[in-house]
């Protein structure tokens, strides 16, 4: 539950600049980077201007401990007695059960295969729907036999007033981004987590102390695209993208990014105003999005993620991987004490 949080925070964090709405299938290889060793399990870098990211990558999320799995089950009973004592039945689950999410195996195929049945995973996948498998939960039952007014109760009873009916929590606040989570309820889920991890388990990350580290970070991919060996790798990979029949791509995110874009047109999803008020949301649902439209784009989605794949693998992603590594390396020697404070901070969240 924390790692998830985390990661979220981490993404935020580092891909400032960038408008991703779900989670990100890695095209990157499973083996760590130098710089991954400090910066976490899903820290991938993404070529072609699109910075450094924490992404779900082939090959599967760690495994809980058996002491983080017994402290979920803590967590579990605790809302269990905190619903109970709001007039709401919830039954327990065991954490082995959340465990696995219902796209935990596209997750575990390798990049090419993902691409043959996901393309990117961007339209392919309801990213709202992409938790644990509701089917199996009782809790689903529970809150679906109850009336419509009685189910947005329930919601606000275990996530807190600004749950919606797919449990995510929506916040929106000032230019300075909102509130901290301390103050912020949660419902009975959150008091959960707070009496079993203590006060330490809502507490922020100051990530502005590592504005500097994530500057250089910046600075660093930014080096690694202009290395003139990924210079020429990326001028290949666009003249195979062309004799497959995807003209016009200059970089190696341009693919994603226009599958995304012409998600957003479907969803009617908008970036948020550049200054406006800061808002954390869920992705986007499919359910209202034209059926038609939607098929025809996740088929243009994965013909141009196979194409993609194959396009990388004649030599872009050995050459771009060499110059990374040499990169982050040197990088790590001069950042170590930076990259260890980071680590720690992380580790003891």
């Amino acid at each position: 539950m924390k790692t998830t949080a985390l990661a979220v925070v981490a993404v935020l964090a580092l891909a400032a600049c960038g408008n991703d709405k779900a989670p990100v299938a890695s095209d990157q290889t499973s083996d760590k980077s130098p710089l991954a060793e400090y910066m976490g399990d899903g820290f991938v870098s993404s070529s072609g201007g699109g910075g450094f990211r924490i992404a779900m990558r082939a090959g599967g999320a760690q495994q809980p401990t058996e002491e983080d799995l017994a402290k979920q089950r803590k967590v579990e009973d605790a809302t269990v007695a905190c619903m109970k004592a709001a007039g709401f039945e919830y039954v327990a689950v065991p954490p082995e059960q959340n465990a696995k999410s219902k796209f935990t195996d596209a997750f575990n195929l390798p990049p090419d295969k993902f691409a043959e049945q996901y393309g990117y995973g961007i339209s392919t996948i309801d990213w709202s729907k992409a938790g644990p498998n509701d089917d199996s939960n009782p809790n689903t039952k529970i809150r679906n036999a109850l009336s419509p007014a009685a189910q947005k109760a329930y919601d606000k009873a275990l996530n807190g007033p600004n749950a919606n009916g797919n449990g995510a929590v929506v916040i929106q606040g000032g230019k300075d981004g909102p509130s901290s989570s301390n103050e912020m309820d949660l419902g009975c889920r959150g008091k959960a987590v707070k009496q079993v991890y203590g006060d330490d388990a809502n507490r922020n990350v100051d990530f502005k102390k590592f504005d500097s580290l994530f500057k250089d970070i910046q600075a660093l991919q930014k080096r690694i695209d202009a290395d003139q060996r990924v210079v020429d790798a990326t001028a290949a990979w666009t003249d195979c993208m062309a004799d497959a029949g995807h003209s016009g791509l200059k970089k190696v995110d341009d693919p994603r990014n226009q599958i995304q874009q012409q998600l957003d047109a479907l969803t009617g999803n908008k970036p948020p105003a550049k200054n406006g008020p800061a808002q954390v949301s869920g992705p986007p649902s499919f359910d209202k999005v034209d059926a038609t439209k939607l098929a025809e784009l996740r088929k243009s989605e994965i013909e141009l993620a196979v194409a993609d794949q194959k396009c990388k693998a004649k030599g872009y992603e050995d050459a771009y991987k060499k110059v990374q590594y040499e990169a982050e390396k040197e990088f790590v020697d001069q950042h170590k004490s930076e990259l260890e404070a980071y680590r720690d901070e992380m580790a003891n969240r």
